[in-house]
Parts: C-alpha cells; structure tokens; sequence
C-alpha cells in the first residue's frame, strides 16, 4: 500500500503555488479536460498548453481571493442550469452519449458545472469591478469610426453613404471591451507582483 501512495504522490506533483495555494498537476490536467470538454475540442497536454492552462489558473486563484476578501455575491449554482442543459442538448444526441463522452474524457457532470458557474462568476466579477466604471466618449467614438469604421466600410461598398450612428452602439462596445481588457490585465498584473507565485518547471516536463 505504502509503495502506491508513494506513486500517486509523485504523480501529483505541485505545478504551480500561488501563496500558500498549490495548483497540483492533476488539477491542470483537470482543467484541460473539462475546458476542452466544453468547447468541443481534442484535449493537448504539451507543456506550451500545460504552462498556458496554469498561468490562467494562477488568474483564477487571484481572482477567488479577491472575491472571498471583497466579498462578492456568488450567483447560485442553479443559475447555471439553462447553459449546461443548451450545451448538452446542443452537443449530444441523447443522456447516454453525453454521460459517455464525460466518462472518455475521465471527468464528472460537477467538474463541467464547476467550470461553467466558475466562468459565470468571472463575468460578474468583470461586469463590476471594471465594465461599471468604463466611459466611452463621443470623441472617442468619432475618433474609431473616422479611423477604422468608415475606411472598411467605404472599400467594403464602394460609393454608399455611411453614417456613424449605424455603427455607434458597436464602436462603443467594442472600445468598451477594450477598456476592460486592459484593467482587467493591469489588475493582474498587480496581483501578481503581490502574490508569491511560484513555478515549479519540472512538473511541466
């Protein structure tokens, strides 16, 4: 028995510690299962995607704390329900051939919910720690519709008038969105130079 557990553990190995977290080599293989799972895609465990599945779950971590610490509302795992059964009904013909395709993937029904009420919380997180701050100005939207709207517009139909309010909802989204990344980026940035983050290389090899 001793010889077994002595196996598991060094199977287990620590990929990744963030503070007095660790992100385990079984919780990265995890993630890459159920990930591609979801998107309907072959899972790949090179180290180039191991390295880039860790370093969003070391995002992740930073965003947990900060929704613990800040106390954040946590949207009820119900909430979750019409994305998971659109997604099964979207992706499998029958309960059968959805349970077995959880099971090719050597994942459970709660580790592809907690993926998805996971990314739930983190689109409420986003939508009010940065999205509720962001203003657009009208100046701002001129400047991109001038800039890159019209030009596109123009070489797409060649002498049909176009006109900024057509677009103005778009434009605004999308420098909106731009905003976001761009907090949402510096913000981790920070957290992370204030975290101990540490990367143990070995277990991506």
């Amino acid at each position: 028995f001793s010889s077994l557990a002595l196996h598991a553990e060094i199977i287990d190995r620590i990929a990744v510690s963030v503070g007095n977290q660790a992100i385990t080599t079984s919780d990265l293989d995890r993630e890459i299962r159920v990930t591609t799972f979801l998107n309907r895609t072959q899972p790949d465990f090179s180290p180039a995607a191991r390295n880039a599945t860790a370093d969003r779950m070391v995002e992740q971590r930073l965003i947990l704390r900060e929704l613990e610490n800040s106390r954040y509302p946590v949207p009820d795992a119900s909430e979750i329900d019409p994305i998971f059964e659109k997604f099964k009904k979207d992706n499998f013909p029958s309960d059968e051939e959805y349970r077995r395709a959880l099971a090719d993937r050597g994942i459970t029904e709660q580790d592809v919910r907690d993926e998805l009420l996971w990314q739930r919380r983190l689109l409420a997180f986003i939508d009010v720690r940065f999205r509720a701050g962001v203003q657009v100005s009208d100046q701002e939207i001129q400047d991109y519709y001038h800039k890159t709207v019209e030009p596109a517009a123009e070489a797409a139909h060649p002498g049909q008038p176009v006109n900024l309010d057509d677009f103005r909802d778009q434009i605004e989204e999308k420098l909106t969105g731009q905003q976001v990344d761009r907090q949402l980026s510096s913000w981790l940035n920070n957290s992370r130079k204030r975290s101990e983050v540490v990367i143990h290389p070995e277990a991506f090899q």
